[in-house]
């Protein structure tokens, strides 16, 4: 694992945190999409992986693309488009198609600022918990190119197009409490006390039996772009899985002779 990004576990709960705090945690560098991508893989094959939280090292989440990588390579950019086009598929755009595929639930504790791609980055998590001190930018647009990391698929879909249209044409930032009134956060807290939140939160999912956990996170994702009749034919398949799995049989069982259930990942 990269330098670049700490991967901690504890029990069923992974932390990860971007660590260059130093330049603001970009995630547009090849070790850093590397390092997040390799995290979210390993989290998907490991069944003792219940919950996850992203979060950032010093005082900024994640300052998105490096803007002084991007100034010295201006005039490669220009030279030759179509390498340009492999240069993200090749690298960022990698990133959200890992989130995509990750069953784990992952909440993002938002530390500060999440400009860009770090905006992006976080609506690519599930849950998203602010620091007061949190800000967001959809600001591609201030430095004169668009969202090459998903973020005009991503953030309509947390924040609604109006709103997603207005960050995005503005580029300006919002604070915590614009964030939360718009949905972009479910909950913004003293910036002392986002950690333990995000990690009492990640605790109470852990709790639940996590092969349902996972299954519950995969049609919530599916539901964004499938019709209702092919999202019910597959929940009639995930709960017939369900149904054999033996955190099932010990949560209806622990209901009936009323006690708490005690969950094995089975």
């Amino acid at each position: 694992m990269s330098e670049k990004l700490l991967y901690e576990q504890e029990g069923g709960i992974v932390v990860l945190t971007l660590n260059q705090p130093e330049i603001r945690n970009p995630i547009s560098g090849e070790e850093t999409i590397d390092a997040l991508v390799d995290a979210l893989d390993r989290m998907n094959a490991d069944p003792g992986v219940r919950v996850a939280i992203l979060t950032g090292a010093g005082t900024a989440f994640s300052s998105g693309g490096n803007v002084k990588a991007m100034a010295d390579s201006l005039d490669e950019r220009a030279r030759a488009p179509i390498d340009t086009r492999g240069y993200y598929k090749g690298g960022i755009q990698r990133i959200p198609l890992a989130f995509e595929r990750l069953d784990v639930p992952i909440i993002a504790a938002v530390n500060g600022p999440a400009i860009g791609a770090g905006c992006d980055l976080t609506c690519m998590c599930d849950i998203r918990i602010a620091a007061e001190s949190a800000r967001f930018a959809e600001s591609f647009v201030k430095v004169g190119i668009v969202a090459g990391d998903g973020g005009a698929w991503l953030l309509p879909r947390v924040v609604g197009y109006s709103k997603a249209s207005e960050m995005a044409f503005t580029g300006d930032m919002i604070d915590a409490a614009e964030a939360l009134a718009c949905g972009l956060v479910s909950r913004v807290v003293p910036d002392a006390e986002l950690m333990p939140a995000a990690r009492a939160l990640a605790a109470r999912i852990a709790a639940n039996p996590s092969k349902t956990v996972r299954l519950t996170k995969r049609l919530i994702r599916e539901g964004r772009h499938t019709r209702l009749d092919t999202l019910l034919e597959l929940s009639a398949v995930m709960q017939a899985l369900a149904h054999t799995t033996a955190d099932h049989r010990e949560a209806v069982t622990a209901f009936v002779e009323k006690r708490r259930p005690n969950f094995s990942g089975g």
